[in-house]
């Protein structure tokens, strides 16, 4: 499935979470999303939820 931006994605994947919430299956979210593309997809499964949304910084390290 192709979606017209990461906001679209988000917004679909937090309908099919809201239904697992109003089910009992989703206790209390909590949302973190991941700079550099998640930010946008966990902004918009936070507001449906209802739930607080936190970002975790990362950083990339290579292994020799």
């Amino acid at each position: 499935m192709i979606f017209k931006d990461r906001f679209e994605a988000g917004k679909l994947l937090a309908k099919e979470l809201k239904k697992l919430k109003d089910e009992g299956k989703i206790v209390d979210p909590v949302v973190v999303a991941l700079p550099r593309g998640g930010v946008p997809i966990g902004y918009e499964i936070a507001k449906e939820l209802n739930a607080p949304l936190d970002i975790l910084f990362v950083k990339k390290f290579h292994l020799l």
